[in-house]
């Protein structure tokens, strides 16, 4: 399978845009028109990666984290990255990641802790702004329900948890050909009048490219009449972090149990019990200590993160419980999402897990 079939299928599902301005994900190293017959993921691209992806014949690394953060001036070995990079040129192995794009969709990284914790996703606690725009298009009658139909296949038409949404009013249209127009209706150089339907949607501004090319691809006339509105609203599905919920609370003694036991830890970082059930859990995966103060504002009893600094611990102020599961360990179930998620797009394409724990910090 050409590389670039998996690119687009990772990146329907976590577009590039949803990255933040600092990050780097996308292709790092490869050419997208290669074919491959497997890959190997992981949440780093290390040396030991590339030589166990070598070993396996998978020609292409998924990896979390951007082995390419920062730029390249120079390809001498001198440190880990250009080593990784070396090494995947001289194996012919390609390197994508997809980072903060898959932290920034609700099913994504922390979609996957919410799930492995049994929690019942509530909200986005940080959601992205300036995600949803809303197309009208005015079309004939008779062809409105086929173009409606094309642009919810394109991915317009979603509000919330429902799909197939739309708004539509009719009215009358007018129009008149130029001397080198082929009108779908009337005749060219006389005005037509024609009964028409106005149709709305609102989309995420990652589809748009697709629902526009519907549109064109499915609407009758040679000129098409839209607009594009930007929206002030909110999208729930993309944004950083997320707050989920138990049906019952449990005692803070359970509920640090309860991390060990999922997560694979010796312990967990916190600040002192409170004394008080956990039923509403803020979490975000990697480093969240940003999200704190959201996480406190929409009433979580505890927080989960990671890379959480001394002086962090005392911002909780007695408002909810904080714990530090680790930047690895929030992340670590990444990989198994990335490859449950190719495995459901590509049923026949070998995905492997890498076998290498990656995580730089030990504990004696």
């Amino acid at each position: 399978m050409k590389i670039k079939y998996i690119v687009a299928a990772l990146e329907q599902w976590a577009p590039r845009s949803l990255q933040e301005d600092y990050d780097n994900s996308g292709l790092q190293v490869g050419d997208p028109e290669r074919e491959v017959t497997s890959a190997l993921v992981c949440l780093d691209c290390t040396e030991s990666v590339v030589e166990e992806a070598w070993k396996h014949g998978c020609g292409l690394v998924i990896s979390h984290h951007p082995v390419i953060f920062k730029g390249l001036k120079s390809l001498t070995g001198r440190d880990y990255v250009e080593r990784t990079v070396l090494l995947a040129i001289k194996h012919g192995i390609a390197i994508y990641s997809i980072h903060t794009n898959l932290d920034n969709v609700v099913n994504g990284v922390n979609g996957e802790i919410a799930a492995r914790l049994g929690l019942k996703p509530l909200e986005v606690l940080d959601p992205k702004p300036r995600q949803l725009r809303k197309l009208g298009v005015f079309v004939p009658v008779a062809q409105a329900e086929t173009l409606r139909n094309a642009l919810f296949a394109a991915g317009a038409g979603h509000v919330g948890a429902y799909d197939e949404c739309s708004f539509s009013v009719e009215g009358t249209g007018t129009f008149r050909g130029g001397a080198d127009t082929s009108p779908f209706v009337g005749q060219r150089g006389q005005r037509h009048v024609e009964p028409e339907v106005r149709v709305e949607m609102i989309y995420r501004v990652s589809v748009e490219r697709a629902v526009l090319d519907a549109m064109r691809a499915h609407h009758p006339y040679e000129e098409v009449a839209y607009d594009l509105v930007p929206l002030a609203n909110t999208d729930q599905g993309t944004g950083s972090g997320l707050l989920g919920a138990w049906d019952q609370g449990i005692p803070e003694e359970e509920f640090l149990t309860r991390l060990k036991a999922v997560f694979g830890l010796k312990s967990v970082r916190h600040t002192r019990l409170l004394g008080k059930p956990v039923r509403r859990v803020a979490l975000c995966g990697g480093s969240g200590a940003f999200l704190l103060g959201r996480a406190k504002a929409l009433g979580a009893d505890a927080f989960i993160t990671g890379d959480l600094k001394y002086h962090q611990y005392f911002d909780a102020d007695g408002d909810l419980l904080l714990a530090d599961i680790g930047h690895y360990g929030s992340e670590q179930f990444t990989m198994h999402l990335v490859q449950r998620r190719l495995g459901e797009v590509f049923s026949t394409f070998a995905v492997r897990l890498t076998e290498i724990v990656t995580d730089p910090i030990y504990h004696y």
